[in-house]
């Protein structure tokens, strides 16, 4: 038995996790050269991710491995639903499609959710801690940047029941504690961090396939000198 998953994810997607804030769609989010266009094309291609994440996790929410660490109070899709109407209008549903990186998630999140569902923790730890930590952040930089009204625009950043820094900042304590408490090996905890820096992959690969549209949206110039700062 593992009792400190929660450490040996930290400490084995570090490079992972730097690779995904290297990217270059990443690295002019954090700068504020972000459009409307490629930041609703990340939502829009989230939103078939978390759509399967949520729906596997919910099939296997009994198994006794995956149940320690379901939190449907972390879902995203509602919350990704009410953005895309806000980005798209009333008929997103039938503006948006996924890429291929995107394709790609998805497929990966049904492979192992039929062979081998344990996994789906490195996937939720991945997406979830990430949602809870810099998403924060982020949230901040796009109201400022699109100048949004009240209450709509970052619905995927915001958490109806954590409403303070000191409740998520506790929820994640929470979420590590379930993670060091998962009956599992340590050749099990190797595999969920294996999977993690997959998922890292993963999600590099979706905002690579952005970066065309970050290019158009900011200009070549914008572009090229935030890169030239990496």
């Amino acid at each position: 038995m593992t009792n400190n998953l929660a450490t040996q994810l930290r400490q084995g997607t570090q490079k992972s996790h730097r690779l995904a804030e290297d990217t270059a769609y990443m690295q002019c989010f954090l700068q504020g050269a972000i459009e409307q266009e490629p930041f609703r094309q990340l939502l829009s291609n989230l939103y078939f991710v978390y759509s399967v994440l949520e729906e596997e996790l919910l099939k296997h929410r009994d198994h006794i491995v995956i149940n320690s660490i379901y939190f449907p109070q972390l879902n995203r899709k509602e919350n990704l639903e009410a953005d895309l109407a806000y980005y798209y209008g009333d008929r997103w549903n039938v503006e948006i499609s996924p890429s291929e990186a995107a394709r790609d998630y998805v497929s990966r999140l049904h492979q192992i959710s039929a062979t081998e569902p344990i996994l789906l923790v490195a996937h939720a730890y991945v997406r979830y801690l990430g949602d809870l930590s810099g998403g924060q952040g982020l949230k901040n930089i796009i109201r400022n940047a699109f100048d949004l009204p009240e209450e709509v625009g970052t619905r995927f950043y915001e958490f109806d029941t954590l409403l303070s820094i000191g409740a998520i900042k506790e929820f994640k304590l929470q979420y590590r504690d379930a993670l060091n408490s998962l009956p599992i090996d340590e050749e099990l905890a190797t595999e969920i961090v294996n999977e993690a820096n997959y998922a890292f992959r993963l999600n590099c690969d979706l905002l690579h396939s952005l970066e065309p549209a970050v290019r158009a949206s900011i200009g070549e110039d914008v572009y090229t000198k935030i890169l030239s700062l990496v």
